[in-house]
């Protein structure tokens, strides 16, 4: 008799459990991680939900560890301690520095161990920040990133992203991809290991993977509603990829 191999666990890392203050867009937040997690369940995953902030760092990296593959959700700026930043920038918010400093240990651990890891959006920011990078604090004037003013639903903004011919993006999208988008921040001085390899046409960077380790951070958000069809897919089929590579490495 055989038996069916267990499921490959997918860890989904989010920022809060609560937004009391912000309730509608902990809706929206929450509806992302929700649609990111539900298809990782129907294409196989064992997928749980951990909130950064509420759980720490401690508690996190034991609920984490062993875990196939980690996926570090968007949310709020990452605060600017973590990056040797400067408060009172244009657009800042409230920060959530129990869940900056949990993340920022996982991205850690997963570059010491190898295990697939893929930041969306604030988890971009945090790849890039964990392992010595800064942000942008701001971009500034007209940008196609975000559409401000618009109703939380339609925060999304469309456009396009070149990517470089040598990629693992590139062979997953061809040498650009449409994306939706919806932020104000953005990498500034990329991390040792890092390379940029997805570029917006304003040129704020938009992709980075890691040069030895299965790390990878994308800006934009492959999770939303209106993004491509199969977009999200592919990413979950490159974390799996990445998850076979590792075991038969091992």
């Amino acid at each position: 008799m055989t038996t069916s191999p267990a499921p490959r666990r997918l860890a989904v890392i989010e920022v809060t459990l609560s937004r009391p203050h912000a309730p509608e867009y902990h809706a929206f937040v929450g509806n992302l991680n929700a649609r990111l997690a539900g298809l990782a369940e129907a294409t196989g995953w064992e997928a749980a939900r951990f909130a950064a902030s509420d759980l720490g760092r401690d508690a996190l990296l034991t609920a984490t560890d062993g875990v196939d593959a980690i996926v570090v959700m968007g949310g709020e700026d990452v605060a600017p301690t973590f990056y040797d930043g400067a408060s009172g920038y244009e657009e800042e918010g409230l920060h959530f520095e129990e869940a900056d400093e949990a993340q920022i240990a996982v991205v850690e651990r997963s570059l010491r161990r190898g295990t697939p890891l893929l930041g969306i959006c604030r988890g971009h920011q945090i790849v890039n920040v964990a392992l010595g990078g800064s942000l942008l604090q701001h971009i500034g004037g007209e940008t196609q990133h975000k559409n401000p003013g618009a109703p939380m639903e339609e925060l999304m903004q469309a456009h396009g992203v070149d990517l470089l011919a040598d990629s693992a993006l590139a062979s997953m999208f061809g040498r650009s991809v449409p994306v939706q988008s919806a932020h104000h921040q953005a990498l500034e001085r990329v991390a040792d290991g890092l390379r940029v390899v997805g570029i917006a046409s304003d040129g704020v960077v938009e992709a980075v993977e890691h040069q030895t380790a299965p790390i990878m951070g994308v800006q934009w958000h492959p999770e939303d509603r209106k993004a491509p069809a199969g977009q999200l897919l592919a990413f979950l089929d490159a974390l799996t990829a990445q998850v076979r590579a590792v075991e038969q490495a091992a």
